[in-house]
Parts: structure tokens; sequence; C-alpha cells
């Protein structure tokens, strides 16, 4: 079996998990088409009932984005609102190939851009908060395209920076020739999972974060959190992987007890452009202030997309020292760089990480202060130098990160 039918049978199998009579909806990349085969014919494997795949293509949908009006670029016609509620009729789970285009959009309006994401979360809310309460398994993966392994590897050849590239990317999912990758997983979500039970168990009631950058916040966590990260179960009870690779802890900040600056640390790729060394300022969880050496008008039709885009959902420890740091590569993909930071996401709140989240109603969890918005953008703020302080229910100090890693 070569390393690519390895990956495809780890994301079927232990990613997103099918399960016999399951419906799988597969979204990735035209280029991938060989890589969707297999795919299809695991999960099929498996027993899936039915596969569906939707191909895209980043090139195309810049064309859209010129030459479209903004009327007809930010429709969604009935008919895909009404396919994907369809969808969830049907035990469905969802795996995603991503490869993102990092600049690709840099020169399309943005404001157009940010109305057409506006547009589709609003239309498709029911699939994403199928996804985002954990409803039905769900897992993201990676392939390079050339044209984004140009970017992290600009001196190289294409060929030869794409080859580095998928190198990388199966090394940080575990995917290697010495070892299955299934029983690598286990024993790492094992890791995980031994690291949440520590978090949880102090109780913390907010974490105080600061670097040589310039951070210096305080993140206020929700009664009866809970820290998640690795494997996760679905509603009908099924293990999967939301994120291959993953490193992280993360939990649920109160959307009103935020306050301090935050600077990034990594750029962040929204709508194919790099919003990169900029700054937050929060009061009362609320972004108040900001700045950016790059793309800073991005960053404002981010933060302006709804008012929980200018509120955290996510609050995620990750050490320094990891096997995604470890590789020192830039990615440019917020799915591998994250796992190498720790981060925060702008937006919408995972039920999850709150006690008995998934089976409240969206009031009953605004009532206990998570956020709600149709985004979820991660990004990266941790540094070799970050440290942490824990604030427990009782005001107990403790040290969670010095010198950018976990002391507990």
């Amino acid at each position: 079996m070569t390393l690519i039918e390895k990956y495809a049978q780890l994301a079927v199998r232990v990613g997103v998990n099918v399960q016999p009579g399951q419906t799988l909806l597969i979204n990735v990349k035209a280029e991938h088409y060989e890589f969707a085969r297999l795919l299809v014919k695991e999960a099929y494997a498996v027993g899936a009932k039915k596969v569906v795949v939707k191909f895209s293509d980043d090139i195309i949908g810049k064309e859209h984005a010129l030459h479209q009006d903004l009327e007809t670029y930010t429709r969604v016609p009935q008919w895909i609102v009404d396919e994907n509620d369809d969808y969830l009729t049907q035990d469905l789970c969802r795996l995603s190939v991503y490869a993102p285009s990092p600049g690709l959009f840099a020169d399309v309006d943005g404001d157009k851009l940010a109305a057409a994401a506006k547009a589709q979360g609003e239309a498709l809310k029911a699939m994403r908060e199928y996804t985002m309460a954990n409803r039905g398994q769900w897992s993201l993966i990676s392939l390079p395209t050339n044209e984004w392994a140009h970017v992290v590897f600009p001196e190289l050849p294409v060929e030869e920076a794409y080859e580095k590239l998928l190198e990388a990317i199966l090394y940080a999912s575990r995917v290697t020739e010495d070892k299955d990758p299934v029983v690598a997983w286990a024993e790492h979500n094992a890791v995980l999972a031994h690291q949440n039970t520590v978090l949880n168990d102090y109780n913390f009631k907010s974490l105080h974060f600061k670097n040589s950058k310039g951070t210096d916040i305080t993140v206020g966590l929700v009664k009866d959190h809970v820290w998640a990260g690795g494997e996760e179960t679905s509603e009908g009870g099924h293990k999967f992987n939301p994120n291959m690779p993953t490193e992280e802890s993360f939990t649920m900040p109160d959307r009103l007890n935020v306050n301090g600056r935050v600077y990034s640390t990594k750029p962040l790729n929204y709508s194919g452009k790099l919003i990169d060394e900029f700054w937050l300022d929060f009061v009362d969880g609320k972004v108040v202030d900001f700045d950016a050496k790059q793309e800073k008008e991005t960053l404002r039709q981010l933060l302006d997309t709804d008012e929980g885009s200018r509120h955290i959902g996510e609050i995620a420890l990750i050490s320094h020292k990891s096997p995604i740091s470890d590789l020192n590569i830039l990615f440019y993909n917020t799915l591998f760089d994250e796992n190498a930071s720790c981060h925060m996401a702008l937006g919408r709140a995972y039920p999850m990480n709150i006690k008995n989240g998934t089976s409240m109603s969206q009031e009953e969890l605004l009532a206990h202060n998570s956020n709600d918005s149709i985004n979820h953008e991660d990004f990266m703020f941790g540094s070799e130098d970050m440290s942490v302080i824990g604030v427990t229910q009782d005001d107990t100090e403790v040290v969670v990160f010095e010198a950018g890693n976990f002391v507990i």
C-alpha cells in the first residue's frame, strides 16, 4: 500500500470513520480527482450507502468573483439550500480535502468576497450547525496543489516544492512507512485525551497570556467549559477525528469576558487574502480596535461580518515544541499552522466545549455566554516565550505554560 493509499484509508476509517449505511459527502479540489477516487473506493469498502463528491476550483472561483455582478455572485440558489438540507436527512458524514490558495484573491474586491461569504454562511446555516455540534462525523484533511506548494517553498522548482509539501503533510498526519497510521492515531488520541483531562480537572475560570511580542490578554472561560481535542464522538455515538493533523486542546471562552491585546504570530489566510502582522484589542469580550501591516481592510471585513465576528468562540493551547512546529514550515493553511501555535477563533463556538452543549438550543448557548456567528476563523498568537497563567475557581494561580510549552 502506498502512502497516499494509507492516507485515504486513514481519512475514511479514522478521520470521518464512515459507518455502514451512511452517506459520505466529500468536498475536494478538482485537481485531486485521483485521490477522490481512492476515498470513494475506501468509503464503499467500509459500507457507505452513498458517496457524493463535490469538486471545486479556486481559479474558476476567482473568475466568478471578478466578472459576476454583486447580486449574481452573492445569490445562493434555493436548490443548493434544499440539496444541503436533504443531505442532513441521510445519516450524513462529511470529509473535506482542503488546499488553500494564499493570495490568489488579492486583487478581488474584498467587500464583494465578504458579502458572498456572509450570504452563503446564512443560507447554509443548518449544515454548519450540524457539523459544529457533532451531529454527524466530519473531518478535514489537506493535499498540496502546485500553487500552494510554490507559496510555501518559493525557492524550489514547482514539482520539488509539491513533493516536499506532500511529505510534510503526510508526516504531520502520522502517515509514514514504518508505522500503521491507525495505530499511531490511537496512541496520539490517548495523549490528547490525558491532556484534556488534566485541563478539565483544573476547571480554570480564566487564562492570562503574555509574551514579548506584546500579547497581554486575559481570556475568561464559560462556566462548565469542556476541554476537547483529538478524537470526538458524534451524536450517533461514532468516534471521529475532526482535524488531521491535530495537536490542540481547546475550549469555550466567555464571549463577554476577554480583555487585553493579542498579537498574531502567523499570517491568516482569509478569503484568499493574507492578513499579516495584526493585533486586536478586546474590552469585555469585543474587539474594539485593531491594526494590520497587511490586508487591514480584509481584517475589518472579517470583523464586521456580524456581531459574533468581533468576539471569540475558541481558545486553544498547543506547545511551541510539537511535531508540526518542529517542522519549521509556515504552511499558510490554518489546519496546519494552528497546530503549531496557541490560537483563538473569531466567531462561533463549538457546542461540545460546554457541558451538555450539543443538546442546547442556540438561545441556551448564548445564555451561557457562548458565541454565535457565521464565521469561525482561527488565528495564531503562540510563541516560544509565551506564558500562560490559569486562575482556578478559588482564585489560585497555576502556571500552565512556560517558555511556550505546557508545564502541567
